[in-house]
């Protein structure tokens, strides 16, 4: 199975991927970043799907045809977001449904969304860690296929506490991704 890697910002999780002999044909991105000279460091064919709006009225729709015609063109079969940070239309779960890999920093259903690690310091958690999930139609939501906690401890930051998540995701989501493509291989006739 060919995989698509989605990006935007520093590219620790998709070196990470490639570290893991995952079989990237791909990586996208929505904005000019470090993770595209991540990719062409990897020898990766690597495109700039730009967002150039982020009106009220932009054309999510629209956008998300762009990104599902640069993955069919690569041919991929699977999509892996790493740190994606574009929401997409239901166009992208209308090709790439089921097959669509998502990690959160956040052991879902707590702390949804962009602000996760802010939101579990705020609330004063014990624990926290990432989630792997099949991504769903609404935001960091649908099947979870793996998790590990964190442990909050008294002085973290922010940035203290995300970093160690981030640790566990560049282990967790590379491992998780291989072994939902050997299911998705087996399950294939």
């Amino acid at each position: 199975m060919r995989l698509g890697v989605m990006v935007s910002g520093s590219g620790t999780i998709l070196r990470a991927i490639a570290e893991h002999d995952l079989p990237v044909v791909v990586v996208l991105a929505d904005r000019p970043c470090a993770a595209l000279g991540i990719a062409e460091d990897l020898g990766v064919p690597a495109e700039l799907v730009e967002r150039t709006s982020f009106a009220p009225d932009f054309d999510r729709d629209a956008y998300t045809h762009l990104v599902v015609d640069a993955l069919k063109r690569h041919e991929v079969d699977v999509v892996a977001m790493a740190g994606f940070g574009t929401i997409l239309s239901p166009a992208m779960h209308g090709a790439y449904g089921g097959m669509i890999l998502n990690t959160h920093p956040a052991l879902l259903p707590a702390f949804k969304g962009w602000h996760a690690v802010e939101e579990a310091l705020a609330y004063g958690v014990k624990v926290t860690g990432c989630t792997v999930h099949v991504a769903a139609l609404d935001v960091d939501t649908g099947p979870i296929l793996a998790q590990e906690a964190v442990a909050v401890l008294p002085d973290d930051t922010v940035e203290t506490l995300h970093e160690r998540i981030k640790a566990v995701e560049r282990r967790l989501y590379p491992a998780t991704i291989r072994d939902f493509i050997e299911a998705a291989q087996g399950a294939t006739p």
